[in-house]
């Protein structure tokens, strides 16, 4: 007598693992686009943040830029670029926004931002960052 397996209960073990990885693959890419968003919104709003207080402490006006074509988020002081963050190339996300830029004064109130969208979106996932007409943005 030998011990081993037979050609049938390997065949049903790989059709069960294949059946496992088909149901569950759908669910882990939501999963994966739900991350990416949520880190590429984090991001934005810390952009954002990072403007207002550069605005403050600068006593000048400080911008926010968005290249949706290219998903690319600057932080603008005069000529200074202070911070760029390319989110579409390292989240693989897409960026909708319903102002081109978000400019904040020396008292750190925001100036063209009234009822600005931005949308984050990859896949299935999307967040939206609502910035009100004084410059606070929330998720």
């Amino acid at each position: 007598m030998r011990a081993g397996t037979t050609l049938i209960e390997i065949g049903m073990t790989v059709g069960l693992v294949g059946l496992i990885a088909g149901v569950t693959f759908p669910r882990f890419r939501q999963y994966q686009d739900r991350i990416a968003v949520d880190a590429a919104s984090t991001s934005t709003m810390s952009l954002l943040a990072t403007a207002r207080h550069a605005a403050l402490r600068r006593a000048t006006v400080t911008a926010v830029r968005f290249d949706t074509a290219a998903g690319v988020v600057l932080v603008v002081a005069g000529v200074d670029t202070l911070e760029r963050r390319p989110l579409g190339e390292v989240h693989g996300i897409h960026l909708e926004t319903s102002r081109d830029s978000i400019a904040f004064g020396a008292s750190g109130l925001g100036h063209g931002a009234a009822n600005s969208r931005i949308i984050i979106a990859r896949g299935v996932a999307s967040d939206t960052i609502n910035i009100s007409r004084l410059g606070r943005a929330r998720r």
